[in-house]
């Protein structure tokens, strides 16, 4: 059907569903000369652990993929470029009940349509304290939990996976809320989600890339429609968030069975334009491409360089 056809009965345009993220980024990467495709994890059951007592006296812990703000390794304010330098390369913990500068630099978020500058849309744990504050939820775990965006199935399942659920459950969390930025980081929360699912912790992964959560397959997936980075809602839009986590806690709640997906109404924009940019080959110039290369290849050695002074120092 055409799209002057569709408009007489008010459908929508035709790039305006989710982003096909795992078909983009196979089909990019091939372009830039990168061989063989990146395989994801994937699934075909997910776990599922109902909350065993009211929403109102379980205890909510946060994940995130968010970074600690790092002076001296480069931009990481709003509109920064990727930066690999502010990456990390294992869990790490924070006070819960203090406030934290948390970017998002170091991941492959959306840069054209997003600048990043307002944490709330990546890091929901104010608007969770208020929830607590309202009696929505009993509490907030006394720390919250960051975790490295890595490619490594195997790290990922069976280093930092195990970390984060020995502390999530050190805590006494009956409850989680996992919130991933990059493509890469909606399959670590996912591979995350599913083994606190596997020791008694419910969970819900509020997420952008709607197709890289399911393939892995998860308990319950919150999808909002937006450019990666706004897994929590609107930038500078303080009722968006609010009604994101909101819709977070309800799926917690509700969700009948594992892979189960609630999407929220919000709309990022009128246009729906903005889909079709991420990482969309079609829309590259071979010139273009060859620079993406060349940065690429930079950045990765740049990574490849923090994650062996890691190594070192674990």
């Amino acid at each position: 059907m055409t799209e002057g056809r569709g408009s007489q009965f008010g459908f929508a345009a035709a790039a305006d569903v989710p982003v096909p993220y795992l078909r983009r980024i196979r089909d990019y990467y091939e372009a830039l000369g990168y061989g063989a495709p990146y395989e994801w994890a994937h699934y075909a059951d997910a776990p599922f652990q109902a909350l065993e007592k009211p929403l109102a006296a379980c205890r909510v812990a946060i994940v995130t993929t968010a970074a600690l703000y790092a002076p001296g390794k480069g931009d990481q304010g709003p509109g920064a470029p990727y930066n690999a330098a502010a990456k990390f390369y294992q869990v790490y913990s924070g006070d819960a009940a203090a406030e934290h500068d948390l970017r998002i630099s170091h991941v492959a978020i959306d840069r054209k349509h997003t600048a990043a500058e307002d944490s709330g849309t990546w890091f929901p744990l104010p608007e969770l304290r208020r929830a607590a504050a309202r009696g929505r939820i009993g509490s907030v775990a006394t720390r919250f939990h960051g975790m490295p965006t890595n490619r490594s199935h195997r790290a990922t399942l069976e280093t930092d996976c195990p970390e984060v659920v020995a502390r999530a459950k050190a805590d006494g969390a009956d409850a989680a809320i996992l919130v991933p930025n990059c493509p890469v980081c909606h399959q670590t929360v996912s591979l995350a989600a599913r083994m606190l699912e596997e020791n008694g912790i419910a969970t819900v992964v509020m997420g952008c890339a709607k197709d890289i959560v399911e393939f892995v397959g998860v308990p319950r997936l919150l999808f909002s429609d937006f450019p990666l980075g706004n897994a929590a809602g609107r930038p500078n839009d303080p009722e968006s968030q609010a009604l994101t986590l909101e819709l977070a806690l309800r799926l917690l709640e509700s969700a009948p069975g594992p892979r189960t997906t609630m999407q929220s109404p919000l709309k990022w924009s009128d246009d729906s334009d903005w889909k079709l940019d991420y990482s969309n080959i079609a829309r590259l110039s071979a010139q273009e491409i060859a620079k993406r290369r060349a940065e690429f290849d930079r950045q990765k050695a740049t990574a490849r360089t923090l994650r062996e002074e890691a190594g070192k120092a674990g």
